[in-house]
């Protein structure tokens, strides 16, 4: 496995463990064991993140696909598991999220093909 695929797929382990320890810290007010898995999955969360920039990954690509990503996911997932609403302007904002994620990695693409023909 490459760098790059290695550092996505870490990626996305760290986006899943902070989604999960995000909808767990509401879960917990009414069940105190979940206070567990929060406390878990922001480490892993964390964790995982450092191993994505050890894999390469540049910190603006990974820090802005987390954030921005763990955002939306969150936000569907509240809707999900907690009934929380998801207005039209919550969806507008979601679209713009993963449309500005998408423009940070073709950004960076763009970046690295520049930086490789030099």
């Amino acid at each position: 496995m490459n760098r790059t695929t290695k550092g996505w797929l870490l990626l996305a382990a760290a986006i899943l463990a902070e989604v999960t320890a995000s909808l767990s810290l509401k879960g917990a007010l009414e069940y105190s064991a979940l206070y567990v898995v929060v406390a878990a999955g922001y480490l892993g969360a964390f964790g995982l993140l450092a191993a994505v920039l050890r894999a390469g990954m540049a910190l603006g690509v990974a820090y802005g696909v987390w954030g921005a990503s763990g955002v939306a996911l969150t936000a569907i997932g509240s809707l999900a598991i907690f009934k929380e609403p998801l207005t039209f302007l919550m969806g507008v904002g979601i679209v713009i999220i993963v449309t500005g994620v998408l423009c940070i990695e073709l950004g960076a693409q763009a970046g690295h093909k520049k930086t490789e023909s030099l």
